[in-house]
This record gives structure tokens, C-alpha cells and sequence, in this order.
């Protein structure tokens, strides 16, 4: 068996601990930076450590060559991509070799700024303006009907996988991933009465008449931004992401309980620490200094939602790998 690895940004102890136990299973296996269609070709499926941020990294890539990604966490705590903690890996490998797995296919989105494709969306394609908290206003279109012309803080476009992650935080419904459905949520709507919209997945859904004080963008993921002129276009793409899955009692309902009381939290809170939440889970560990960078929050505002998720537990905080004296902050 061949198997890829992916560099990480986090832990090198943690990453040379797999490729240690990757040797000991006797298993073939090349460190990559990118992925590209002969390591497809040569690897059986990929290793990725990490949280979730660093999954959907390897995915972005892994979803047109049609090649299963395995999310390890450098913890044992477990998320929606990740599906075993590095302590458990060794015995995973085995039931890995001996064909005790599935491969969950995760609808992705195919989606496209003014007529230019993105990369594929996993979990969701966010309209937002440049600026956080800065009204837009918009026209949503389906399969060429139009639906409603909004004013609000922004729209969310979900796959069933993405429905636990950002578009739950604003609102939408939990969805089980084998539902040929997509949710379109929008965010802080000035019209009382808008509600998440379920569509078929093979609808055709289009935000048009863009229009805010700051320029408009679209974000893949929480990790890919592009500028948005007129129109954004989105729809189900033919190629899944494919995710290794070993055999665990309900893990679906375990994970959304987890995320019930995690939604419970996030409606008291203000706009601000919601924004900051999901910041993390996509792209932390973060230093204050990125928060501020990443959310655009004013100094005061940050800090309020930075205690606020402190307090909660929702975040921790630790010494940085690169500068002892600095802390950084992270999603529990």
C-alpha cells in the first residue's frame, strides 16, 4: 500500500510520529507539499494532521483527482473532517490494510465569480463585503427564479457537510450528509422574517445585483477569497471529497450533539465573536495580532469576543511554537 503525506504547519514531533508508525506498518509513503494527478495515481489515499482548516487544505486539491484524504488529529479530539486522534493512529493503519473502511463522498460546490471558476467548496461559499458587519444587498436566483432580494450582513451557500460549520452559526439547519440537498442561509437579514432556504442539489443558484460599501467577496471555505464584481454562480461539482471513515458507533449523531451545544452558546453571543469563532476553526491557531488582521474587528470589539469565547471554553489559548512569549489562540 501507498500512502501520501502532507506537510503540515503544525507539530513536526507529531508529523514525524506518523511517518514512524507508517514505517512500522510497512507501508509506502511520500511526503507532498501539493498534490498533483501522479501522486494520485501512486497513493492509495492521504494523510493530512491537523484540524479541520488543514483538511479542507488538502481537499481543495484532492477533490479533482478523485483521491481519499484521512484527517488526523494531533489530539484526540474529534471534528466533522478529522477522523482519529494521532494516539490512535497506529491501530487505525491496521484496520486501514485489513479493508475495514468506508469512503464518505462529500458533495462539493462548483463556483464561479463572474464568470471565473474558484477552487471547490467542501463546506460552504460565504458572500460577504471586504469589511466585516458592512451591509449588502443582493439578489438570489434559483435555477433562474428569482427568490428574494435581501439586505443583510451576507448569504451562505452549504453543502450538507458545511451545514454543522459557519451556516449553522448563522442560523441553518443541521443536514446529514447523504441528503441530496443545499442550504442557502442569510446572515443578520434586516427583514425579520427570512429563513434558511433548502434547495435540490442539482439547482442552479445565483447571487446577482451586488451592491455595499466596501467591495464584495466570496469565500471558499473560510480559507479562499475572490473579488466579486456582479455575479457569483454556484452549483453541485461532478467530483465529491472523499474522506476515510472507520467503523464507530453513530459517529453523525455523536458529532452533531457536539455541535447542539456548541449553536446554544453561539446565539447569545454578539456578531463579533461568532465572526472570531469560526476565524479559528478555519484558520487557527491564531496570534491577537492575525485575529485582527483576519476578522478586520475593531481593537475593543475583538478583545470583548475574545473573553467572551475564552470564558465559554470555546477557545484556549497557548504559548506559540515560533515565539514562547507569545500566545495563541485555538478552537477546544
Amino acid at each position: 500500500m501507498n500512502v501520501l503525506v502532507m506537510t503540515t504547519r503544525r507539530s513536526e514531533q507529531a508529523f514525524n510520529q506518523i511517518l514512524e508508525i507508517l514505517k512500522e506498518s510497512n507501508i509506502k509513503y511520500s511526503v507532498a507539499e501539493t498534490l498533483s494527478a501522479s501522486d494520485a495515481e501512486w497513493g492509495k489515499f492521504v494523510i493530512t494532521l491537523g484540524e479541520d482548516s488543514d483538511i479542507l487544505r488538502t481537499l481543495h486539491q484532492a477533490v479533482d483527482l478523485g483521491i481519499p484524504v484521512l484527517g488526523v488529529n494531533e489530539t484526540d479530539s474529534e471534528s466533522f473532517l478529522t477522523e482519529v486522534g494521532l494516539s490512535q493512529l497506529r491501530p487505525a493503519i491496521k484496520q486501514i490494510t485489513k479493508g475495514k473502511y468506508t469512503i464518505e463522498e462529500a458533495k462539493t460546490l462548483s463556483v464561479k465569480t463572474d464568470g471565473d471558476t474558484v477552487p471547490p467548496a467542501v463546506n460552504e461559499a460565504a458572500i460577504f463585503s471586504h469589511r466585516s458587519a458592512t451591509l449588502l444587498e443582493y439578489t438570489l436566483k434559483v435555477d433562474g427564479e428569482e427568490i428574494w432580494t435581501d439586505s443583510s450582513d451576507g448569504v451562505i451557500i452549504s453543502t450538507p457537510t458545511g451545514s454543522t460549520a459557519y451556516a449553522m452559526s448563522a442560523g441553518g439547519p443541521m443536514i446529514l450528509t447523504q441528503a441530496n440537498v443545499l442550504a442557502i442561509v442569510s446572515v443578520n437579514s434586516l427583514d425579520n422574517t427570512r429563513r434558511p432556504l433548502i434547495v435540490p442539489d442539482d439547482a442552479v443558484i445565483r447571487i446577482e445585483n451586488l451592491a455595499s460599501r466596501m467591495h464584495c467577496e466570496v469565500i471558499i471555505d473560510g480559507l479562499y477569497r475572490s473579488k466579486i464584481n456582479e455575479t457569483v454562480e454556484i452549483h453541485r461539482s461532478p467530483n465529491p471529497a472523499k474522506l476515510i471513515r472507520l467503523p464507530k458507533p453513530s459517529p453523525t449523531a455523536e458529532r452533531m450533539a457536539k455541535k447542539v451545544l456548541v449553536s446554544r452558546d453561539l446565539l447569545s453571543m454578539p456578531p463579533s465573536a461568532k465572526l472570531m469563532l469560526k476565524t479559528l476553526e478555519y484558520e487557527g491557531p491564531l496570534s491577537r495580532k492575525e485575529i485582527l488582521e483576519k476578522t478586520m474587528l475593531p481593537d475593543r470589539t475583538a478583545s470583548l469576543a475574545l473573553s467572551i469565547l475564552l470564558e465559554r471554553g470555546l477557545v484556549k489559548r497557548k504559548s506559540s511554537l515560533k515565539d514562547t512569549r507569545e500566545k495563541v489562540y485555538y478552537t477546544s
